[in-house]
């Protein structure tokens, strides 16, 4: 197995590489190289080239820095292309269903308890639906604070075997909400050609690799734009950090991805960084790593060794996305929404404001960008709480 980090962030590099061109040049265009790219890395971890996990006792340097740094500049440099005029138009829309879809994950998480039965879990019951809830409403800070809480984090089994099927059920409703949105963009053309029409995002959009996928620098990139975009994001990082810590200090707290996603979208109305070419390169890019890294930590082989218990935690959260998907996919059917936002507030509550920029860059809604993200931040702040509050219920 590749361990170096050197080596570890060359294999998921090359993993975008490889789902570049197989949504280029394959029948696998349709699926498109946010799909391709999960898909591809978590075969390689599985087959052991890469490693499946990143703990505490054994961290993973490359999927570290991804996660705790290159998935947040994705965040910074793809806000520098928004426009606020259409972030105040998407973002009702995507806030209420995005609150749909925690209510979902809330009843998810009591039906998948009485699937799998009350005495599956014995005294953790309580803890694992409320990460759970926590987890599929903010993301893995919410998860780790409620295992901590509860002592999850000293059963080494039990942890482990509840990171690995939130990492693979996560990737796995990636692939979904990628999927859905094309696959009903097609039905509709096909039972009605005129009734599709521009997309909200057609004003941006561009031909390129996979349906709806934007590379749109197709201009030369100058050495001083790129020099000043990585500049600002390393800077911003820095100063989100100083922020939040700040803040925290006068007993105010804030997410720091929402402090740095305020700090984009401050600069991106500045002209001269409006210019600057290469963010959506440098942006979509750290993307496809991140997603790379989210496929890679699909770890199929720990839950198999769990055997039983690995079984009823794979059931629960299933369950768990499961009741979301129908709640929040018929919500916005009803409310006549359309599968694009729904799969975006979705993807908000499960994977959080990272894969669902992710998600919207992908399929072509870049208006549901910023707005995916604050509320994913929104999530954050309230994961921790609603798990608890699930947690005692249970």
């Amino acid at each position: 197995m590749i361990e170096d980090t050197r080596l570890v962030l060359a294999m998921l590099a090359l993993c975008v590489a490889v789902s570049e061109l197989l949504a280029r040049r394959t029948v696998l265009r349709h699926a498109g190289s946010s799909l391709i790219v999960i898909i591809v890395a978590a075969v390689l971890s599985n087959l052991g080239v890469i490693p499946t996990t990143s703990t505490p006792e054994h961290p993973v340097p490359a999927y570290d820095a991804v996660l705790g740094h290159v998935a947040p500049l994705a965040i910074f440099w793809l806000v520098l292309r928004v426009d606020l005029r259409r972030i105040l138009a998407a973002g009702l829309p995507l806030s209420l269903a995005f609150g749909v879809g925690a209510l979902g994950t809330v009843a998810g998480v009591f039906v998948g308890m009485a699937v799998v039965g009350p005495d599956a879990f014995g005294a953790s019951t309580g803890a694992l639906g409320g990460m759970f809830s926590a987890t599929y409403i903010g993301g893995s800070a919410n998860f780790n604070a409620l295992a901590l809480h509860y002592g999850v984090i000293n059963q080494g089994a039990l942890y482990a075997g509840t990171m690995a099927v939130d990492a693979g059920l996560t990737a796995v409703w990636m692939v979904v909400t990628i999927a859905v949105p094309r696959l009903a963009r097609r039905r509709a053309t096909r039972m009605d050609p005129a009734s599709m029409g521009p997309s909200p995002s057609s004003s941006d959009a561009a031909s390129g690799p996979g349906v709806g996928e934007v590379h749109d620098d197709a201009a030369q990139v100058d050495p001083f734009d790129l020099g000043v975009l990585i500049a600002l994001g390393l800077g911003a990082l820095w100063l989100s950090d100083v922020a939040v810590a700040l803040l925290a200090g006068w007993g105010v707290s804030v997410p720091g991805m929402l402090v740095l996603t305020t700090m984009a979208l401050g600069l991106a109305q500045v002209p001269a960084v409006a210019r600057l070419a290469g963010t959506n390169l440098l942006g979509m890019f750290a993307v496809q790593i991140f997603l790379a890294t989210i496929g890679a930590l699909c770890d199929v082989a720990a839950v198999i060794e769990l055997g039983t218990l690995g079984a009823q935690l794979l059931v629960l959260a299933s369950v768990v996305i499961g009741v979301h998907g129908l709640l929040v996919f018929g919500a916005a059917r009803l409310l006549r929404y359309g599968p694009e936002l729904a799969a975006i507030a979705s993807q908000a509550n499960i994977g959080g404001g990272t894969t669902a920029l992710a998600l919207a860059r992908s399929i072509g809604r870049r208006d549901l960008a910023v707005p995916a993200i604050l509320v994913g931040s929104l999530g954050t702040a309230l994961g921790t709480f609603v798990g608890f509050a699930v947690a005692a219920a249970l």
